[in-house]
C-alpha cells in the first residue's frame, strides 16, 4: 500500500525532570491551561513538529512550558495505548532528566498555567496516562541508581557520605545500612575525596565528588542494598 493510504497517528514527547529537594525526590509538573484535562497536573510535553527530531521537540516543549533549557535528556520509553488520548491516536515518547535543584528555577509558560515541584511519593491526580509514565520513570531511575553512578546528576559538586547515603535512601525508598553503604560506595571507585571538609556541629566531615569517569556503568552487579 502507498504510504498515504495508512492512517497517521500523532506523536508527542513528555519530559520527566527529577530533582532532590528538601530531602525528597521531586518531579516537575505543569498545570494544563487548555483541554483536555484543563486544570489538571501533567508531565511537560507536547506535539512533535514535522521538521524536528524527537529530542529537539522535547527540549523545545520543556523550555516553552517551564522555562528550563540546557538539560541532558535520556529517552525513557514509548507509550502507545490506543485510548491514552481523547483527541485521537497519539503515541508519546518519554524522556527524563536528573538535575540538582540549585540549577533550575521553573516558570510556567506557553499553554501551562503553573509549573511546580511535586514529591513523587505524594502526587496529585495526573492527566492522560502520566501516572503510569511517572511510575515507569521512577522504576528506571532506581535501577540506574543501583547499577550506575547516575546519582551524581542529582547532587551538588561536593557532598559528604552521609548526604550521599540520604540521597540514595530517598530515591530507593528504603533505609541502607551505614557501614555497608560506605564500604560498597567506596569500593565501587566512583567517588573520591575532594580535600575539603563540611564544618558545623560535631566533627568536620570529608567532602567527596564523583570521578570524571563515574558516568559509565560501574559493574554488572547490584550495589544496593
Amino acid at each position: 500500500m502507498p504510504l498515504e493510504d495508512y492512517p497517521r497517528p500523532s506523536v508527542t514527547v513528555d519530559t520527566i525532570i527529577f530533582t532532590l529537594r528538601d530531602n525528597d525526590l521531586q518531579v516537575l509538573l505543569i498545570k494544563r491551561g487548555h483541554p483536555p484535562f484543563e486544570g489538571m497536573w501533567a508531565i511537560p510535553g507536547g506535539f512533535v513538529g514535522i521538521d524536528e527530531s524527537l529530542e529537539e521537540a522535547a527540549l523545545r516543549e520543556l523550555e516553552e512550558e517551564t522555562g528550563i533549557r540546557d538539560v541532558y535528556l535520556e529517552q525513557l520509553y514509548t507509550f502507545g495505548d490506543v485510548d491514552r488520548d481523547s483527541r485521537g491516536r497519539v503515541i508519546t515518547v518519554a524522556y527524563f532528566a536528573l538535575v540538582p535543584a540549585t540549577v533550575i528555577a521553573p516558570r510556567a509558560g506557553d499553554d501551562a498555567a503553573e509549573a511546580h515541584w511535586w514529591s513523587v511519593y505524594d502526587l496529585p491526580p495526573l492527566a492522560f496516562d502520566h501516572t503510569d509514565i511517572l511510575a515507569y520513570a521512577l522504576q528506571r531511575l532506581r535501577y540506574k541508581l543501583e547499577y550506575t553512578a547516575v546519582g551524581f546528576e542529582l547532587l551538588p559538586e561536593a557532598f559528604t557520605l552521609s548526604e550521599l547515603q540520604a540521597a540514595y535512601e530517598v530515591i530507593l525508598g528504603e533505609e541502607l545500612d551505614k557501614r555497608n553503604f560506605r564500604r560498597k560506595i567506596l569500593s565501587a571507585e566512583i567517588i573520591e575525596e575532594s580535600g575539603a571538609y563540611r564544618t558545623g556541629e560535631g566533627r568536620p566531615a570529608k567532602l567527596y565528588h564523583f570521578r570524571d569517569d563515574a558516568v559509565a556503568e560501574v559493574r554488572a552487579r547490584r550495589l544496593f542494598p
